[in-house]
C-alpha cells in the first residue's frame, strides 16, 4: 500500500529555464554548488554529529526535486543530522548527477529512474540503492502551437529533452517508438528530430525558434508555456492511475554501508519535509520559490510557479513497478542492455521509519535487497 503522497500545488517554477548565475562551479565540475548558507545556520552547536562531519546531497533545481528544495531550505533535513552538515550540489540531468555518486562528489541525490537504472546497471549492481520515493508526474511535453496541432505533427519536428539517456529522453524515445517512427537512440536522428538540450537554455532555442517543442520536467515545462507554447501531452495521462516515479532518492552503497545513521537521518528529514508539504502546501511552495531563487538569484513569476506545482504529487513511495517499466524503456529504445535490477532497492530504514511514524510502508516490486 503507499504511502500517503501530497499533490504539490502550484509550485516553484521554472529556475531551470533560468540562467543559474548565482551558482559556482564544482571542483569536480559535475554540478554547481547550491547555496547552503540556511543548511549550515541550522546545523546546532549542540547537535550531535552522527558517523560523518558531513553529507553530499545533489538533486535539481527543478520542482520535481521540492522534497531536497523545500528539505534544505526549511533546514528539516539538517535538523534531523545535528552537528552532521549538509552540503548540496545541483545538476541538470541524471547521467551528470550518476558520474559525481561514483566519484564520491556526492553521497545522496535525488534522481529521475532511468539514470538509477543505468548507474545501477553499469556498476553490475554496486554502485547505488534506491532508498525513496520523492516525486511523481510533473512532465509535459509542450509545443509551438503554430508548428504542431497533434501529436502526429511531431514527425520531422525539433523536439528538446534534457539529456541523452535522461528519464524524459528514454520516456520520448519510447513514445515515438510506440508511434511506429525511428529514431537512433543515440544521434537523435529520425523520424523526429531529438535534440538534446540543457534545461537552463531550452527555452532561449524555442524563442529563437531553434526548436518546435520539448518534453521536459517542470519547470521548464511552465516556462516555455510563459513563452507561447502549448502542452500537447502530460506524460502522467499516459501511466495507469495517472502515476510514475520521477524522482527517486539514491544513496551510494559506499556511503550506505559506512554512515547508514546518517541515511537514516536524511530519509527521516525527507519524509519529515513531504509531510510538511502536504499539511501546509502554500508555505511549502513559497519555501521552495526562496530556495530556486537563492540558486537563480531571481524569485520564480506566479504564472509559472502555479501551473508547474499544480502537476506534481510529492510521495515516500518509490512507485517500483513503474521503475520496472520505465527500465523496459529503455531496453527496448536501444540504450540499455537487459538490466538485472535484483538489489536495486533498499526500502529497508525507510519503512523502519514510516513504520515508526504511523504511516503504510511502500513496496520495491520484487527488486529489494535479499
Amino acid at each position: 500500500m503507499p504511502a500517503p503522497r501530497s499533490t504539490v500545488r502550484r509550485g516553484l517554477a521554472a529556475v531551470a529555464a533560468l540562467p543559474l548565475l548565482a551558482l559556482a562551479a564544482t571542483a569536480c565540475g559535475y554540478g554547481s554548488q547550491a547555496k547552503d548558507d540556511d543548511a549550515r545556520a541550522n546545523v546546532s552547536a549542540k547537535g550531535k554529529k552522527l558517523s560523518s562531519d558531513t553529507v553530499k546531497i545533489g538533486y535539481f533545481p527543478n520542482l520535481t526535486h521540492a522534497t531536497a528544495l523545500v528539505g534544505i531550505q526549511e533546514g528539516t533535513i539538517q535538523k534531523e543530522l545535528g552537528g552532521t552538515r549538509v552540503e548540496s550540489t545541483t545538476f541538470n540531468a541524471g547521467p551528470s548527477e550518476i558520474e559525481a555518486l561514483n566519484a564520491g562528489s556526492i553521497d545522496i541525490g535525488f534522481i529521475g529512474p532511468s539514470p538509477s537504472i543505468n548507474g545501477y546497471s553499469k556498476s553490475q549492481g554496486k554502485g547505488l540503492r534506491i532508498i525513496s520515493g520523492s516525486a511523481s508526474g510533473g512532465v509535459k511535453l509542450v509545443v509551438n502551437p503554430d508548428r504542431i496541432k497533434t501529436l502526429d505533427d511531431l514527425k520531422g519536428k525539433k523536439i528538446a529533452t534534457p539529456q541523452v539517456g535522461n528519464t524524459q529522453d528514454v520516456a520520448f524515445l519510447n513514445w515515438i517508438s510506440e508511434k511506429g517512427w525511428k529514431v537512433d537512440a543515440q544521434s537523435g536522428k529520425g523520424d523526429v528530430s531529438v535534440v538534446r538540450s540543457d534545461n537552463k537554455v531550452t527555452p532561449d532555442a524555442y524563442r529563437s525558434g531553434d526548436l518546435d517543442g520539448a518534453w521536459v520536467p517542470e519547470p521548464t515545462a511552465s516556462k516555455l508555456v510563459s513563452e507561447g507554447a502549448k502542452v500537447l501531452l502530460d506524460e502522467k495521462d499516459l501511466w495507469p492511475d495517472k502515476k510514475f516515479v520521477i524522482t527517486n532518492i539514491i544513496v551510494s552503497q559506499k556511503f550506505l554501508d559506512e554512515h547508514p545513521d546518517v541515511v537514516e537521518a536524511v530519509l527521516k528529514g525527507s519524509v519529515a519535509t513531504n509531510k510538511w508539504i502536504n499539511a501546509n502546501p502554500e508555505k511549502a511552495k513559497a519555501s521552495a520559490n526562496r530556495a530556486l531563487e537563492n540558486l537563480s538569484g531571481k524569485p520564480l513569476p506566479q504564472e509559472i510557479l502555479d501551473p508547474a506545482w499544480e502537476s506534481i504529487e510529492i510521495t515516500d513511495d518509490p512507485l517500483a513497478q513503474t521503475l520496472k517499466t520505465q527500465a523496459g524503456h529503455s531496453v527496448k529504445s536501444g540504450l540499455l542492455k537487459e538490466p538485472n535490477l535484483q538489489g536495486i532497492y533498499d526500502l529497508g530504514p525507510l519503512n523502519k521509519i514510516l513504520k515508526t511514524e504511523g504511516l503504510p510502508e511502500v513496496a520495491d516490486a520484487g527488486l529489494g535487497v535479499k
